[in-house]
């Protein structure tokens, strides 16, 4: 077994007051969670689902690497 270690893009929404995280590296594997604890745990979820359906389609696994964020300021 491989383990795989993968940055998540993590946001709060203050409409349903729920954490909402991505993993940029790994399409379709975003969800949320009340805390950042239960955030953590449904991601890891889901990145093992997202890593299985790959595996069971015979996808190679191979991770494009997060470079990083950044914050622009605008004026308008």
């Amino acid at each position: 077994m491989q383990t795989h270690t993968l940055t998540a893009y993590i946001e709060f929404d203050p409409d349903t007051q729920l954490f909402v995280g991505t993993i940029p590296a790994l399409p379709g594997a975003h969800t949320q969670g009340a805390s950042l604890d239960e955030l953590r745990h449904n991601l890891q979820e889901v990145i093992e689902v997202c890593l299985e359906e790959r595996r069971e389609q015979g996808e190679e696994i191979e991770l494009a690497p997060f470079i990083g964020i950044q914050q622009i300021s605008v004026s308008v």
